[in-house]
């Protein structure tokens, strides 16, 4: 083993005594990374209910051995949805669901292909600089060593950057300002302090059209000469001046609305007076202590319909810092507020609170954003019950469905000879769902519509009872919310997980239809709270493992 040893050493590393190798064949090209593998499990194919062979089993949709008679004894679909391999991203699955209207019933078998939650996974590259790597400049000497230093800041961009956030020469000037673009100053861009690699904050981040960002960074910083560093001055969030549109000569300056000072031992005070402040060090005996810092700014800034600024304000948190606090914490809003609407209230921060209402939406087209109504009250509605119970008289009165609780609701429809069943049911449905039933809920009080992969989906399930030569007419809607207690035990926030609408039909007789007749609709919401039982922090009762020494009972043992 030792002169193996000693050979692999020699071979590795006396590399000038080796004797030059034969040319060798070249080699072709490794294989590029191609498309992930497909699954080996087949799940059209696949049937983990069928467990009696050449048998139709009871509500087994997806067993190959029933037909069209077997359907029509079927409740439901024991297995509605069957999935693959969940280490993939993306996975097939195979949807079953019964056809009762068709005579005879059928099948319906879709395969549809879905996204994994438990798994995070990348799908779209936006940042086209990050696919192109530019050789980094070697260092060669101790002067090319300082040289490198001098123009690197840590993890912040320098001006020299590849990234150009100037508009192209060639480009045509844009008119207004669209989503995402970076909002344009009379000398470069307004700068957004955030974290990036690490936690320290890069100064050279641009702010962007309608993002609503709140971020927290940390600086490592000297106290002695904090009054030199810039981004600690209020002059640095307050000086730019915003351009109306990109491009234009129209500037927006920036209005410092409110000044909060605050000490070390963290009282506030509001500031009357509108003053620049100016970082200062001072000395409290052994403490050096600086003065006037900025902790956190907030900007708010106000745009119109036609992508223009109009507005911007700035509220500003001072305080004293001493090296107790050192690196420093700061702290960055921005949000903005389209002209003449007023902010929509949340539901909650972060968790639902009691008795507000349910913050809820659709999503036109696959990919974007949710879209709300500005009315909270509005977004997620029941049928509302009247004195007079009359389902046409309150057609269009609707009230919210409110956190924690448990509603109920009703009227009365009443059938005339000359209306069909088809048109009964149509009208019946509508007025159930009302207009514009929401597609997604927000699973927190605070979630932004953006974050559309947080929302909760609304299972919709229509239920119905097959009877021949018989009218289907929806009765109840029966909304079902299951919500449980996340975070701390100290300070639980209620989390919605799960919304499940069940639209409950009811078969009438095509023969008494045609009489004059009156049905009760009635809608339901029910919260379940489906929180697990806090574990306790050991799984089993501590032992006493102590040992006494041996003649610890002499005399008596």
């Amino acid at each position: 083993m030792l002169h193996r040893v000693f050979s692999l050493f020699l071979s590795c590393c006396d590399l000038p005594t080796l004797s030059p190798r034969p040319p060798e064949t070249p080699r072709g090209p490794r294989p590029s990374s191609g498309p992930r593998p497909t699954p080996v499990t087949d799940v059209a194919a696949l049937c983990v209910c069928d467990l009696s062979p050449a048998q139709c089993d009871i509500n087994c949709c997806c067993d190959p051995d029933c037909s069209s008679t077997d359907f029509s004894v079927f409740s439901a679909c024991s297995i509605p949805v069957v999935t693959g391999d969940s280490r993939f991203c993306s996975q097939k699955a195979a949807i079953y669901s019964l056809n009762f209207t068709a005579d005879p019933p059928q099948r319906v078998f879709k395969l549809v292909d879905q996204i994994n939650p438990s798994m995070f996974c990348i799908h779209i590259t936006n940042y086209k600089p990050a696919l192109s790597f530019i050789n980094p400049e070697v260092i060669a000497d101790e002067s090319n060593f300082d040289k490198m230093m001098k123009t690197s800041d840590g993890f912040s961009l320098n001006a020299e950057s590849d990234v150009s956030f100037t508009t192209k020469p060639d480009a045509p000037n844009a008119t207004k300002y669209e989503y995402g673009a970076h909002l344009q100053t009379s000398d470069s861009f307004l700068r957004f302090p955030s974290p990036l690699t690490s936690s320290l904050c890069t100064d050279n981040n641009p702010a962007a059209f309608l993002v609503n960002q709140a971020v927290k960074c940390t600086r490592r910083i000297n106290l002695e000469q904090c009054e030199e560093i810039e981004t600690l001055s209020m002059a640095y969030y307050s000086s730019p001046k915003i351009l109306k549109v990109p491009g234009s000569g129209t500037k927006v300056p920036i209005t410092v609305q409110s000044i909060v000072i605050q000490s070390l031992n963290k009282t506030l005070t509001r500031l009357e007076g509108i003053d620049l402040l100016k970082p200062r060090h001072v000395e409290a005996g052994h403490n050096k202590i600086c003065i006037n810092i900025v902790l956190k700014v907030k900007y708010s800034l106000t745009y119109t319909d036609a992508g223009e600024i109009i507005k911007a304000d700035l509220s500003l948190l001072l305080g004293a810092v001493s090296s107790a606090m050192v690196p420093l914490q700061q702290k960055f809003d921005i949000y903005f507020i389209q002209q003449n609407t007023k902010p929509v209230p949340l539901s909650g921060n972060p968790g639902y609170g009691l008795g507000l209402p349910l913050a809820a939406g659709f999503q036109p087209r696959k990919g974007s954003g949710i879209i709300q109504t500005t009315n909270r009250y509005g977004q997620f509605t029941i049928l509302r019950s009247t004195t007079e119970q009359d389902c046409l008289a309150i057609e269009g009165i609707r009230t919210p469905v409110l956190f924690g609780y448990n509603m109920q609701s009703g009227c009365k429809l009443r059938l005339t000879k000359t209306i069909t069943c088809r048109l009964a049911a149509q009208k019946v449905k509508s007025l159930l769902k009302g207009q514009g039933f929401p597609d997604y809920v927000a699973p927190f009080g605070n979630s932004q519509a953006q974050d559309v992969l947080d929302w909760v989906p609304i299972h919709f399930i229509t239920q119905t009872s097959h009877v021949k030569d018989s009218c289907q007419l929806p009765v109840a809607l029966a909304i079902e919310v299951k919500w449980t207690k996340y975070g701390s035990l100290l300070n639980p926030q209620a989390k919605i997980v799960n919304v499940t609408a069940n639209l409950i039909s009811s078969s009438f007789s095509e023969t008494h239809l045609g009489n004059e007749r009156t049905i009760l609709i009635s809608t339901a919401v029910t919260f379940v709270d489906v929180s697990a039982p806090a574990e306790a922090g050991f799984r089993a009762r501590p032992t006493i493992n102590a040992r006494l020494p041996f003649n610890f009972f002499f005399p008596f043992v």
